[in-house]
């Protein structure tokens, strides 16, 4: 396994991304990835981390906070790449980043239904809250 190096994504890196998201399967028509990485990169609040392999992008995470609690989305591991420990170390890449901001608490948004998810950060340590998520949507695209 190969120790991966993770920077902030640049413009010429968003085409690449996407297309992994995509190849992730973590795309969804009501969430606009291009949007989102707009909208992660406008702030000093949240980034999108990166890290490659031979000149290709293998890894990212969208990683932000509210000046309370940090969030992670959109982690991806290139799918040829999975089941190398990459995932592991995008999940430190993203909590060093967090603290790094002065961010003591991290909460993920799972979906119910991805159990290989769920189960994955379940080994990373992480423990299913009891709470519940609850959403309204503010804008209209």
């Amino acid at each position: 396994m190969s120790t991966l190096a993770f920077t902030s994504l640049t413009d010429g890196d968003v085409e690449e991304v996407v297309a992994l998201w995509q190849r992730c399967g973590l795309t969804r028509p009501w969430n606009d990835p291009y949007k989102d990485i707009d909208f992660a990169r406008a702030g000093p609040t949240s980034d999108v981390l990166v890290a490659c392999l031979d000149g290709a992008i293998v890894a990212s995470v969208m990683v932000g906070h509210d000046g309370h609690r940090g969030m992670v989305y959109y982690l991806a591991i290139d799918p040829g790449q999975q089941g190398k420990g990459y995932g592991r170390q995008t999940m430190a890449a993203a909590e060093d980043w967090l603290k790094a901001h002065g961010v003591w608490k991290l909460n993920l948004l799972v979906r119910t239904e991805n159990e290989a998810v769920r189960d994955f950060y379940h080994s990373i340590g992480y423990e299913i809250s009891d709470v519940m998520c609850m959403a309204r949507k503010l804008l209209e695209d």
